[in-house]
This record gives C-alpha cells, structure tokens and sequence, in this order.
C-alpha cells in the first residue's frame, strides 16, 4: 500500500474564522480556540459535518496571521504555529519561540489507504504522561498503545488496549510543556518512539481526519485546565457517592442485600452505597427485576434508605430479542437497533441471550432509553452503572459492517459507551427532577466526565494489579476524568488477607471508593478477615469519612477547574525526575495537600520520594524534608500519608454515612509551612442542583507564616454551613504559637491545648 506524505501548500487564505491551506493530497484548516489552544485539522473529505462527541466550545471570532515566502505564522499572545508551506508541516512554539513541538519533516502528516498518521519530532529528554486508562508506567516514553475499546476481563499489567479511549496526552522536555488532543473516534494508534530509533514520536487512527488540538501552557495543571475546558468539567457528585460502596456480582436477593446492610451498622463501620449486579433482573433484561428474588423493590430500597444506603443498579446496552418484552417491542417498533447494511437488525448474544443493540447516536433513541429507567428510579434508585458498553458481545468482534444511525461500528465503537452514558445521564436527570443522578460507566471516550464517573473495569486480586490501579486512577486524572474507581481487593480471585487490608487503605484515598468482586470468590465484605484485619479496615473507612469535607471541597475544584482529586506527581514536580522513577511513579497527590505512596501487602516498609518542600506523616506529624528518598515504616495499620507543609484540611468526626448531620464541629486541620497557602473549602445540600444557584456556603482559608495568622474569609453563598463551631488543629507549630493569631485575634497560651501528640487545638465558632 503506497504511503502518501501530505506534500506543498496550493493555496492559503482566511475563511470566517479559520485559516485553510490547500494541497494536492488534502485541506488543511487551523483554528485558535484560545491563547494556548489551538486546532489543526488536515481532511481528504472537508464535505462531511464538523462535530465532535468530546469537545463543547467553538473557535475565537478571529485568527491573526502572517505570510511569508515560506511560512506562515498563526500567533496568539501564548503560542506561535509557524507553518512551513513547502512541504506542509505544523511547528508549534511559545510565544517567545521556544521549540514546543514539530512535524517531523520528512514525513509530518501521511496517509497509507483511510490510515492517517503524524509523525512528530521527538526530543532527547520528552517524556510523555496521559491517555488514561493505560497499564505500563507513569512516563510513556518508550511505549506504544491502541484505543479500541475492548471487553478485557483477564487484562495484565502491560495489556493494551482495555475498555476506554482518551487520546490525550502531555509532553515534556527541556522544561516546558505542551498537550495533545487527538479528535479521531476511530480505531487510534500512540508510539511515545517505541520503535523509531528515538528520532520521532506518532500518533493516527485508521480512518477520519488528522484532527488534533495543540494546548501551548507551561504548566501541566494549566494544560488540563483548557482540555477540560474544552471537553466539559463534571458536576459536582452526589455526596453520598463519595462514602464507602459496597459491591457484588451478585447479591443474590433483596434480603441478602438487607442483611449486609444491617451487618455494617451493627459493626459501626460506616458505609453509604449497596450494589444491584446483573442477577436482580429478570433473566437479565434491562429495565426489569428478578420478582422472585426482589419481589418488592420499592419496599426493599425503602429499608435501605431508613438504614442510611443509596441503591445502584446496573445496565447494560443488550436488549434481549423477546416479543412482549417492553424495551424490545419498543425498540423494534421504532428502528431504534444497529443494523447492518440492508437493514436486517444486528444480533449479538450478551448475558440475556440474544440482543438487540440501541443506537445512542440518535436523540430519539438516548431519550428513550432515558425514559425506561422509571422502571429503576420508581422504587428509588438514584445509581446507575452502564456496564458491557464497550460495546461487548460474546465473541467480542462485531462485524464492521453494523450500522448505528449513520455511522459504522469502526467509526464509534470508541464512543459507544460514552453515548450511553450520556443517554443514562440525561435521562435520569430529566425524571430526578432537582436530584443529582450518579452514572458509572465502564466505557468511555473524552468528555465523558460530563455525564458519569468511570472505573478501571474487572482487575485482579494482586498486589501489581493494585499498584497497576493507582496508576491508571492518576493517569485518568489528567484526562478530566476526577470521580474514578477500582475493584477494591481485586475482581477476580481471592486476594489474601494483607492484600484485602491493604487495597483498603488505599481505596480510603481513592477519588469513588468501591470493594466489588466477582461470582466465585471469597465474600468481601469488611468483617469477612478476622477480627484483628476488620478492625483496621473499620478505622480506615473511618478515616475516609474523617476526610469527606477535605474530599468534597477537592471535587469542587474539580468542578471548577478540571483538575483532579487523585493526581500523578507530574502535575505538580513536572520537572522532578524522581517522581517518574519506578519505585516512586505510584505516589499521588490526594487534594492538594496530602501525598499517598501506596506499598504491596508483602512489604511493611517502603521507599518513599518526597519532592521539594516541607512534609509531615500524618499519623506520627513526623516532620521530613523534601528533596529527598526515605525508607518509612508501612505497617498495615498505616499506610504512609503525608501533609504538605502549609497543608490545610478541613475534616469532620465520624458518621455512619452522608445522610447524619454529624455533631457540628468542622476540624481544620494546619501543617505548618513556610510558606503561605490556602484552601477554598465548600459545601452545599450534597444532592441538589441548588449548588447552581448560589445555595452553598464557600469560604477561603489562609495560612500565613511569616505573620503568624490563619484567616477565615468570608462565607460565599446562601447556604449556612452544618458546621457551628471549628476545632483548629495546628500540626507542627511547636514554638511557634507566640503572636499567633486567628482572623486578626491574639490566641494566648490559655486558649490553646496540647491536641493528642500532634499539636494545638483552638475551638472557636464558625
């Protein structure tokens, strides 16, 4: 098959808003979104509509360039795209021309048949960070990946590709940064110079356009800044999403549900969430329950609820070929189906049988879908899990050739999921009138954070599958996607019982926190691993209840800006080269002010990186410097959690679950730093969308060291706070409290208590 290499520029000219270039292989078109976002799309067919699934903003009214003899130049008060006509090639600088990236020259933009691929010029030192749920390590460099949306559930810690495509990545090199958004639903291709002799990087799919958006800020937080404006920010979650989640395929009954239910409030060990898995259907049909098995389900959800638990229910897309079965009559009525070509519906055998597939790519058919789930929200289900929805099928390889609306299953099989999430979203958002519907899907493509959260698909009971997890938790970070999961304790298999203790604690600093497992393995559930093992798995749910307002206020952030509550070192210590070694790329930044290094079961000390600054182990306030390797005791009991020096984080005592008002004292945690620092803390209803409204309560906390002063701004918002008074816990202040004041009020010696073994305590009101 020849190779076609995009060759001479034709013709340039403005066009509206865009700048397009011809040549004889293709139309090239360049868009400035933004100072630091720009696209390029390059098409052999500029007839076909102009829509993306992921991105929600249009282009700037304007584009300002310049023309030369040999180039043109696209310039914006961030970024310069110097485009060299002869050939045609896209080289991307700062605005004071630092080299960002380029076009290789000798191959940039090539087509071999419908494949389409940039080659692009790689650097000594680029390391590269992204794509998001991805095995292998933190920096990509030297590897390659496929996004094909794939039924992967015996997957490994180097198996490619799995079940959700995000084709964005960040690169980095001679201290700059850069991001890259590849728009191409169809099947797609990352080579980070795995196999090109260090000369060049690349990146294609086997059809479309070579549609990219380039993002020139010089920082990685930035950087996600801008993609998640411009694929959308998720909402914020249902409070009680943000509890413990406990899981299983399948809780046989409603009654055993219940008495699982009941167990954790005997225990006391705090939990908000039961899960439904396929076997509460009716022979597995969607939209339907098992009436012999859950004969009464509102009945059944109502004694949940007086217990203090959300119900979540899975869905899946296959709709069972069975005349009289309401979803099916419906679907086949109104040609809601994928089909192939000539019209014949596509059949595919999932858990019911044989199935029919909807077509989420149509309004009709999303609205639909939304709609049914009265059957699922009547009784009172308010979570929705869309699993199978890779789209997965016996077999796993759909044919080609199977329509959804107007497109073919290669076009969007990447997509598929996201379509039905948003479908899940929609629509029971519409019937939850003011109430926060939670969606999970299993699928997903860029821009799915604005309908549902995601999990990491069916892992495994092991200590790399765990470490693995946290990986691909920081890695989805970066692609906007902050409400993420794993399978605590693994999906299949039988973890062992330091395994299950420690996967635990580590789900306490997870952004959805959810122990599932699969049919035929060990019960999971907290009191199942001995009376030692279930002690320390209460007190670090415990601990994960402790941290809600810290956590809910971080997911504000992620609400507001895209960054993500679990986040990969290179977003803060892009430059520090430690945090991409192997011992140390799976420390995290939970928040902004606490550094989590996960340690497998086995081992009961680890080697832990702390980057540049000031660092306190949260359970001993141990001081440390940064800059520098510790070897630090892991016990099971502890799993190493440091504060950052400045750190502030707001925590509560412990409830049950999200629905007790709790006892009305905010604790606000300080490390003290030396430098100065804040923390917007927030809170609304936990449920509503009054939140858009203004009915919240916000208010910006500062530590100030060199003036010995913490500062309560002003409250922002309708909402009064739950909290009345505020317990002021000052780790790491020892000889420092002399003219320490509290929004400009001395604190003498007698208002201030020795707080355990960890500081000052002041109790004020809020």
């Amino acid at each position: 098959m020849q190779v076609e290499i995009l060759g001479n520029t034709q013709s340039a000219a403005k066009q509206a808003n865009a700048l397009v270039i011809t040549t004889k292989e293709a139309v090239a078109r360049v868009w400035v979104y933004s100072p630091t976002v720009i696209r390029v799309n390059i098409s052999k067919n500029t007839d076909v509509a102009d829509t993306s699934f992921a991105v929600i903003q249009k282009p700037a009214d304007a584009i300002d360039y310049k023309e030369t003899g040999d180039h043109i130049e696209v310039t914006t008060s961030a970024l310069k795209l110097s485009i060299q006509k002869s050939p045609l090639r896209f080289n991307f600088y700062t605005a004071d021309g630092k080299e960002l990236s380029q076009d290789d020259n000798r191959f940039g933009v090539n087509w071999q048949g419908t494949r389409v691929v940039n080659y692009r010029k790689l650097y000594k030192d680029e390391r590269f960070i992204g794509l998001g749920e991805k095995t292998g390590d933190l920096d990509r460099r030297g590897s390659s990946y496929t996004n094909w949306n794939s039924d992967v559930p015996d997957h490994g810690p180097k198996s490619d590709p799995l079940y959700e495509t995000f084709p964005f990545f960040v690169g980095m090199h001679s201290g700059l940064t850069y991001g890259l958004f590849f728009d191409n639903t169809h099947k797609s291709y990352f080579d980070f110079g795995a196999t090109t002799d260090h000369q060049m990087s690349w990146f294609g799919a086997d059809a479309g356009d070579m549609n990219y958006y380039f993002f020139g800020a010089q920082n990685v937080a930035d950087i996600i800044k801008d993609y998640t404006w411009l694929t959308g920010r998720m909402e914020m979650p249902p409070l009680w999403t943000l509890g413990y989640q406990q899981c299983r395929w399948s809780y046989m009954s409603a009654q055993e549900i219940l008495d699982i239910a009941k167990t954790f409030r005997d225990h006391n060990i705090p939990a908000d969430v039961m899960y439904c898995d396929i076997d509460y259907m009716d022979h597995y049909k969607i939209f339907t329950w098992n009436h012999q098995t859950f004969p009464d389900p509102k009945s059944f959800i109502d004694k949940l609820k007086s217990m203090g638990f959300r119900l979540v229910t899975i869905v899946d897309p296959g709709i069972k070929v069975e005349p009289g079965y309401k979803q099916y009559d419906e679907g086949v009525a109104k040609n809601y189906f994928a089909t192939y070509p000539n019209g014949e519906k596509f059949v595919g055998e999932v858990w019911p049988g044989r199935c029919h597939f909807p077509d989420f790519f149509r309004d009709d058919v999303r609205q639909w879908w939304g709609a049914s789930f009265t059957a699922l929200t009547e009784p009172g289900v308010e979570g929705f899990w869309n699993d199978m929805n890779e789209p997965a099928a016996w077999g796993q390889n759909i044919p080609w050739m199977v329509k959804f609306g107007n497109y073919y299953i290669p076009e969007v099989r990447n997509v598929y999921g996201m379509e039905m999430a948003r479908a899940t979203y929609e629509g029971t958002k519409k019937i939850l009138g003011n109430k926060r519907p939670f969606v999970l899907t299993r699928a997903a493509y860029s821009g799915t954070q604005r309908y549902s959260a995601v999990w990491t698909g069916d892992n495994s009971a092991y200590d790399a599958h765990m470490l693995l997890g946290q990986r691909m938790v920081n890695s989805l970070g970066i692609t906007g996607m902050s409400l993420v999961g794993v399978d605590i304790g693994g999906f299949s298999g039988d973890p062992t019982p330091e395994l299950m203790v420690r996967w635990n604690s580590l789900g306490v600093y997870t952004p959805m926190f959810r122990n599932h497992a699969m049919q035929g393995t060990k019960m999971r559930e907290p009191w199942r691993w001995g009376e030692v093992n279930e002690k320390i798995i209460k007190k670090d749910i415990e601990q994960r209840y402790k941290l809600l307002p810290y956590l809910y206020s971080s997911f504000y952030q992620s609400h507001q800006t895209g960054l993500p509550v679990s986040r990969t070192l290179a977003i803060n210590y892009t430059q520090d080269t430690m945090i991409y070694n192997p011992s140390y790329q799976n420390q995290f930044l939970f928040g902004d002010g606490l550094l989590v290094a996960p340690v497998i079961s086995t081992e009961h000390t680890v080697s832990v990186y702390l980057p540049q600054g000031e660092w306190y182990r949260v359970s001993s306030s141990q001081h440390y410097d940064g800059g520098h390797t510790y070897t630090v005791d892991a016990p099971l009991n502890d799993l190493p959690v440091f504060a950052k020096g400045g750190a502030i984080i707001p925590m509560q005592n412990v409830i049950q679950n999200t629905n007790e008002k709790g006892d009305g004292i905010l604790e606000i945690n300080v490390w003290y730093g030396k430098e100065a620092s804040h923390f917007v803390y927030y809170e609304d209803d936990g449920s509503s969308y009054d939140y858009q409204h203004g009915t919240y309560h916000k208010r910006e906390i500062s530590f100030d060291p060199n003036h010995a002063h913490i500062t309560f701004g002003a409250a922002e918002g309708s909402m009064t706070s739950k909290y009345s008074r505020i317990k002021l816990v000052l780790h790491g202040f020892n000889g420092r409290m002399k003219n320490f004041k509290v929004n400009g009020h001395a604190v003498s010696g007698t208002d201030a208590v020795e707080f355990e073994n960890s500081g000052k305590v002041i109790t004020i009101a809020y």
